[in-house]
């Protein structure tokens, strides 16, 4: 993963704000609406952030119309960039057992 690249998408207008809002798992549609981004530009950040495992397709969910939703969480806790001898991003990724957890409700609430 090319530090540059990462640093370039999170300079990305609106980036930074969706993974602040990814802590849960959220819609694109909802990410726009709550963050006043239009529709198209929330899905290229999310393309964007994918791409660099920055964000993840968590699930898809059943809507209320009976039509499938994909939902997006951040796949990190904590991002550092140092530029102290070189520049370079630390990347802390959500934790295991969060994820474990994670699964296992959703497993639960699903049966």
């Amino acid at each position: 993963m090319a530090s540059a690249e990462i640093l370039q998408t999170l300079g990305n207008k609106y980036s930074a704000e969706i993974l602040d809002a990814t802590d849960e798992p959220v819609s694109a549609q909802d990410l726009s609406d709550e963050l006043g981004i239009p529709i198209a530009t929330c899905y290229r950040r999310i393309d964007e952030l994918t791409e660099h495992d920055l964000l993840e397709l968590h699930d898809n969910i059943l809507s209320d119309d009976r039509r499938r939703i994909k939902v997006y969480r951040r796949n990190v806790d904590e991002l550092r960039v140092d530029f102290e001898d070189e520049m370079t991003i630390h990347i802390e990724e959500r934790s295991e057992v969060t994820n474990k957890l994670d699964e296992a409700w959703r497993t639960l609430s699903d049966g």
